[in-house]
């Protein structure tokens, strides 16, 4: 089962100090019948304007990946982490018992734009705990990479962050032609997104920019650049 969620559809806001779209239930926007896609509550695209950003706020058992699209995210928490992060960098947080953070633009100059997901963990009540990582950009192209994962392979600490939940978090760049197969398990899913460009998916599914796709029993999936494209698939049980 294959089903595109255009971007026009996702609900949409301008606060000013905050832009964004939301792809599942999240604040003030509540659908019913979009709430989750497995372990998947969320999926936020937002821009948070210069100096501005959430104020501390609290969260328990869930683990909150933040992708940095350009710009400069700030994190602080009550556990004494902090970290600015960039394109390039990813930030994981298990929220597990309770922890309190605080987001912000960095920069008093320029807009901070961010993919932020969030998924269940496979065990609540775990110790809270953060992750900065930072991969090379240049090994976007051609393959898909990991950068979150819930198995992380020994010696790839610093360059994938680990998470509680059954997952891997890929992205990838293809020049207009390039494709890649991609393969995984009966039963599981995929969440695919495109940042910028267009993917063709198994010869016939066309996916444009900021467009999502929810896709089900098809354990093999074609990806085929209609265009240079910057894409972030997700790998879930």
């Amino acid at each position: 089962m294959f089903t595109i969620y255009p971007a026009a559809s996702r609900f949409s806001f301008d606060k000013g100090w905050l832009r964004g779209s939301h792809s599942f239930s999240f604040a003030e926007y509540q659908d019913e019948n979009n709430t989750a896609f497995g372990p998947m509550r969320v999926c936020n695209d937002d821009v948070i304007a210069p100096g501005r950003g959430f104020g501390a706020h609290p969260h328990s058992d869930m683990e909150i990946v933040s992708i940095v699209l350009y710009g400069e995210l700030r994190h602080e928490d009550n556990r004494g982490h902090e970290a600015v992060t960039r394109f390039g960098g990813i930030q994981r947080m298990s929220a597990g018992r309770g922890i309190v953070h605080t987001e912000h633009n960095a920069s008093q100059t320029e807009d901070v734009c961010l993919l932020q997901l969030w998924f269940s963990p496979h065990t609540r009540g775990l110790e809270p705990s953060y992750e900065a990582t930072a991969f090379n950009p240049e090994r976007l192209h051609g393959q898909l990479l990991p950068v979150v994962a819930g198995n992380r392979v020994p010696g790839t600490e610093g360059e994938i962050a680990a998470i509680h939940q059954d997952l891997t978090i890929y992205l990838s760049k293809l020049q207009a032609g390039e494709r890649l197969e991609f393969t995984q398990a009966e039963g599981r899913r995929v969440f695919l997104f495109i940042i910028e460009g267009s993917l063709r998916v198994n010869g016939q599914h066309i996916l444009q920019e900021r467009d999502s796709a929810r896709i089900e029993q098809e354990p093999k999936l074609l990806l085929e650049a209609q265009e240079p494209v910057f894409y972030m698939l997700i790998d879930l049980p």
